[in-house]
């Protein structure tokens, strides 16, 4: 049985080059509308993909699994994940670690769940997908906006807050979808949108990167491991580990990817930067925004 720290998906791409003509059917059939393209019976399966019963079950062995019945228990736990409310997930995660380490302080298991979180995203991610979103978000002649659902909004304001200083041409779309058709009538061809869509996945996100797309937008997906539908229509895609012993999914693994794309971008194009982040400094200290140390306070420190 393939590792569950992959989903269904991840292996089928992984092993799509060693499965025959026949067999890549049936891969495709399930990947376009994954996963309730798996979720029917083993006939039903079949009909949908043209291909004979017999070769879903030699495909679903020749992926790992004993047979179509842990085939179809698998994306069963994986649509059930995607779902499940914070409830659910504490009570999962109690469960674990009572039976795992029931002695455990919850700063040692948080930091053991966030460790293997980190392991395991950088064991995966797409060193060309990073690199290529790289070079679209330092593209100036292009406009990037960021947006967020209803709690990784703030992960899409981290971003667009520091983005902002690096570079020209940056916006923030309210998580409120109501304005959202007004950003999509502003994108040019050839633009950014940064989309954060983690399980529970929201409905109105992969309407609105099917509306960018079809303008010609480039899109950069953050999702989970079972990935948001927005997948299908973004030309880059995070797909970071999120589960910690909690009621809510871990951020920091999403954003350990979004400061190193941060320094990446800045770092290659850091003259331009500099002379921002230099008149940026200024105005701050025209406004006086930030406290200077006075020399009361340097004695003191003295």
């Amino acid at each position: 049985m393939p590792a569950t720290s992959r989903t269904v998906s991840d292996v089928i791409r992984r092993s799509y080059d060693s499965l025959t003509p026949t067999e890549r059917k049936l891969a495709d059939s399930l990947l376009e509308n994954y996963p309730v393209s798996g979720l029917g019976s083993i006939t039903v399966t079949a009909e949908n993909a043209g291909v004979s019963t017999a070769t879903v079950a030699r495909a679903v062995q020749k992926l790992g699994f004993k047979g179509y019945p842990e085939f179809q228990s698998r994306l069963h736990q994986e649509l059930e994940a995607t779902i499940s409310n914070p409830i659910a997930k504490h009570d999962h995660w109690q469960d674990r670690w009572a039976a795992r380490a029931p002695d455990t302080h919850i700063l040692n298991r948080f930091a053991e769940a966030v460790t293997e979180n980190l392991r395991e995203t950088l064991a995966e991610i797409d060193i060309v997908a990073f690199d290529g979103a790289t070079a679209l978000l330092r593209d100036l002649d292009r406009h990037v906006y960021f947006v967020g659902g209803r709690i990784t909004g703030s992960l899409a304001e981290y971003f667009f807050t520091h983005m902002q200083v690096i570079r020209p041409r940056t916006t923030l779309i309210s998580n409120n979808s109501s304005s959202w058709p007004q950003h999509v009538l502003n994108m040019n061809a050839g633009d950014v949108l940064v989309i954060f869509d983690i399980r529970r996945y929201e409905q109105e996100m992969a309407t609105l990167a099917e509306a960018a797309k079809a303008a010609g937008v480039v899109i950069v997906l953050f999702t989970d491991l079972w990935a948001s539908p927005v997948t299908h229509h973004a030309r880059h895609t995070f797909k970071v580990r999120i589960e910690a012993p909690s009621a809510w999914d871990s951020s920091v693994v999403t954003l350990f990817v979004v400061e190193a794309l941060i320094e990446a971008v800045q770092s290659a194009g850091w003259e331009t930067t500099r002379k921002r982040m230099h008149s940026l400094e200024n105005l701050f200290e025209r406004s006086r925004l930030f406290r200077r140390l006075g020399k009361n306070d340097r004695s003191n420190h003295g």
